[in-house]
């Protein structure tokens, strides 16, 4: 196996990009238009799930790296709550939903895995 040497090889990184990117789409939907507070959360939300990713990727130590990726999968659990909130208020239409729900469940999932591949070398 290769030796990792960015953060943007991590796919728990490019799949929290990923949801990030559905995210900045979903909130130009005009019916977001003017909520800014709501939109501007689900926003830095998204954003802290991947950001965190990459700053944990930067850290010096694995236990470090391990809390930034903690950080990382409870901002996408945040997203995925709004997500669900938004489709009930009629926000976020059910395709939305779906395609969203599948990627920040594929990002914690692989956030997840990299969190217990780490605590092995510990």
């Amino acid at each position: 196996m290769a030796k990792i040497e960015s953060f943007e090889e991590l796919d728990c990184w490019k799949s929290a990009k990923e949801l990030t990117f559905l995210i900045y789409t979903i909130c130009d939907n005009p019916k977001l238009k003017t909520e800014f507070t709501a939109k501007d959360q689900l926003k830095r939300a998204s954003l802290s799930s991947m950001n965190n990713i990459a700053e944990g990727f930067g850290r010096f130590s694995n236990k470090e790296c391990i809390r930034f990726l903690n950080i990382s999968t409870a901002s996408i659990d945040e997203v995925h709550s709004m997500v669900l909130l938004y489709s009930e208020i009629g926000y976020i239409n059910e395709d939305q939903k779906e395609k969203t729900i599948e990627v920040l469940k594929k990002a914690k999932h692989q956030t997840l895995g990299f969190i217990k591949y780490l605590n092995t070398k510990l």
